[in-house]
This record gives structure tokens, sequence and C-alpha cells, in this order.
């Protein structure tokens, strides 16, 4: 009789779901990367992502089918049609310059997630009841706090962990990789104008030091893109000049330009493109890191080839991304 109990107890017991040890709890409190104690009561499942970082990483959580809400002009981001075409087909909330904070509220979200810049239609939100998560990763830090952030609120922590250690093994390969290799002078064009570029305190400047490049405009304390003048970057000389991802102009535009005669990287042919066919590289979005490896690749081609950042990409989009 005893072993006919064990052996039913031992049934039930195997039946019996099994949490994660990482399993959140609800209700649970978050602080956002603006301060804001959030409390979250239940999980959330209808999610509203107002900036184009938060639903990248939304995708890269597998939390893409719970949206109901996007920000605007979704159809121009390539990584959605790649990788969760259906999102673009959601309503749109606006942007940050224009957020439809009633089109919001409308779509009865249970966590919206929303870029620094709107704290005040943050507000709003929470005094109609919903819960926002305000993020700002504007650097590296930032970043993976914001992922942190995100799993944390979406009980996502394990696919999270998943995409900060990859960022991570990255990073230390390109470390210990580039370790005693010459570090050429980088300057990196912004998107409107070829003399519009990235100071040392930018996201983008981290980019070309973990590529193994020093940033020519290292000296440019500011926070924004600065303006520059032809005889600046002349000054600088750099070694290579990389155009932002989606830069207004070309490559070819570079090579031809008559006031860049004697610059170092036109003269040798050391112009590129940062490549945007799935997602701006030379942003902080969770795929940052592969702008790392992509320079790196153009900085240091006899440590990493073309097959082997290739490779790297690949396997990034394929297990984060399904394509």
């Amino acid at each position: 009789m005893k072993k006919l109990i064990c052996l039913l107890l031992i049934a039930v017991l195997f039946t019996l779901p099994v949490l994660s040890l990482a399993e959140a709890a609800y209700p649970l409190t978050v602080t956002d990367q603006a301060g804001r104690e959030v409390v979250i009561e239940e999980k959330p499942d209808r999610l509203v992502s107002g900036y184009y970082i938060s639903t990248s990483l939304l995708i890269a959580l597998d939390l893409d089918e719970r949206m109901v809400g996007i920000e605007a002009k979704a159809n121009k981001r390539a990584i959605y049609s790649l990788s969760a075409p259906e999102l673009i087909e959601l309503p749109s909330v606006g942007s940050a310059k224009e957020f439809d904070l009633e089109g919001c509220a409308a779509l009865e979200p249970d966590l919206v997630i929303l870029p620094m810049k709107l704290k005040d239609a943050a507000q709003t939100l929470t005094d109609l009841g919903i819960d926002v998560l305000l993020v700002n990763p504007e650097n590296g830090e930032l970043l993976n706090g914001m992922i942190d952030l995100i799993a944390d609120a979406t009980n996502t922590g394990s696919k999270a962990q998943a995409l900060l250690e990859f960022a991570s093994a990255q990073q230390t390969a390109l470390n210990e990789n580039l370790s005693g290799a010459a570090a050429p002078t980088v300057y990196l064009a912004g998107n409107s104008s070829m003399l519009s570029t990235a100071g040392d305190a930018m996201y983008q400047s981290d980019m070309i030091r973990t590529a193994g490049g020093v940033n020519a405009a290292a000296e440019i304390t500011d926070t924004y893109w600065a303006e520059i003048s032809y005889e600046q970057l002349l000054a600088w000389n750099p070694d290579y000049i990389i155009l932002a991802s989606d830069a207004d102009y070309t490559v070819e535009d570079v090579l031809n330009d008559p006031n860049l005669i004697g610059c170092r990287a036109v003269e040798n042919g050391n112009v590129y493109q940062i490549p945007g066919d799935a997602e701006a590289w030379d942003s902080p979005v969770p795929s940052g890191i592969l702008g790392s490896v992509w320079l790196a690749g153009v900085l240091h081609p006899e440590v990493y080839s073309e097959a082997e950042v290739t490779a790297v990409i690949d396997e990034y989009y394929e297990t984060f991304y399904d394509f």
C-alpha cells in the first residue's frame, strides 16, 4: 500500500508545472531609466512600443506577438519586415515629436514602452492607470540596462541573458583578437551630412574603439552630432571615413569630393558605409555589437575575415530574429 501511495505521489509531482527559477513574481516593482518606480500588477500581455529600439528588443525577446501598437513609420524598418512583418500592420502611436496619446490609450495596453523624450506622455498614461516604462539607451551600459529592465517587466530574463551573453562574448573576442593591433583613425560621418560627426561621448565612438580604431573626432565633447568644416577634417586626416548606415549620400560622393583631395582615407580608397540591410548598427540597438564586428573586418581584415564577420552576423539574426 505504501509503495502504491509513493508511486501516486511521484506521478502527481511529475504532472505539476515546472516554474523557472528566473520567473518573475507579480506584482513586481521596477525602476525605469527615468528613475520612476513602476508597479506591474500582472504579467503584461498587451504591449505598445513607441520607440524603434525597444521594438527591436521586443522581437529579440520573442514578444512581438504580444504587441498591439507600434511607433510611426514601422514600414521603413527592415528588421520588422524580415523578422516580424505582422508588426507593420499594427496601429501607430506616433513618434516622439507627435505621440498619439488617445490612440495609445484606446489600445488598452498592459505596458507601454516610450523614449525619455515622452516623459509628459508617460505621466498622462500613468494617470490613466496604464503602466509605462521610459527608456534611454544612449550608450552601451544604458542599452544593457534597458534590456534588463524590459526583461524583468515581461518575465523574459532567460532570453535577455542569452542576448547579453552573445554581445559580451563578441566584445571579449574583439578585445582579445585585436590586442596589440595598430589602431587606425576613423572619421564617422553622420546621416544628413558628411561634415556631421560623433564625438567621444557618443555611442558611435564606443563602436569605433571596440573595433580597434581611434575616433578622429575624439576631441569633440558634444553629446549629439557635431558639425565640422572641411579644414577640420583635413587636419584630422583620418585613415578611414565611415558613413552612417542611413546616410543621404554615397561612398562615391565622398571619394569624388574635390574638397577632400589629400585626405588619407580618400587617397587610399578607405571609405565605407555601415550596412543597413536589417538595422542601423551605428545606433544603440540590441544588435549594435555587430557594428563593431563589421568595422573590425574593415579596419583589421587580417584578423577578421569577411567570412568570419558574416558568420557572426548570421548567427545573431538566426538566433534572435529567426531569419
